[in-house]
């Protein structure tokens, strides 16, 4: 088994792709054949693996996101760090804080077209932590 924390910054909300830091630690690894599973060590951002060729996909979901969870919702009463700060939980909580991907030939089993993101729902910029680990 190896395993990294890989530091990442985020520019504030948003979908940043991190395919190649995750493939440069699987590279590390020296693994041929396994999994690599990723965990992000945050409550208010997450994982996705979604299209890395159109950046209007991003959009569109950053869009879709935030048509169903709106900052500064007044059902929401948590805004420790203000009106973004429930919301970002919750759209957390919709998404996905971990991921597993194949490995295969020491190249991640990715389709054509995927890559792997995370998904800042904070609007200020956050130092984000993301646990690789591959077997």
């Amino acid at each position: 088994m190896h395993r990294e924390t890989v530091e990442l910054r985020s520019l504030g909300r948003g979908i940043y792709e991190i395919t190649e830091q995750v493939s440069d630690v699987l590279v590390r690894s020296d693994t041929r054949d396994g999994l690599c599973h990723l965990f992000i060590q945050h409550t208010s951002a997450s994982l996705l693996i979604t299209e890395n060729a159109d950046p209007d996909v991003l959009l569109d979901l950053e869009t879709w996101l935030s048509s169903i969870v709106a900052d500064g919702d007044p059902r929401f009463r948590h805004r420790a760090e203000g009106p973004d700060d429930m919301a970002a939980h919750v759209r957390t909580i919709l998404t996905e804080t971990s991921l597993t991907i194949p490995v295969q030939n020491g190249r991640l089993g990715l389709g054509t077209w995927q890559g792997i993101f995370i998904w800042e729902h904070r609007a200020n910029p956050h130092q984000r932590r993301l646990l690789v680990s591959v077997t």
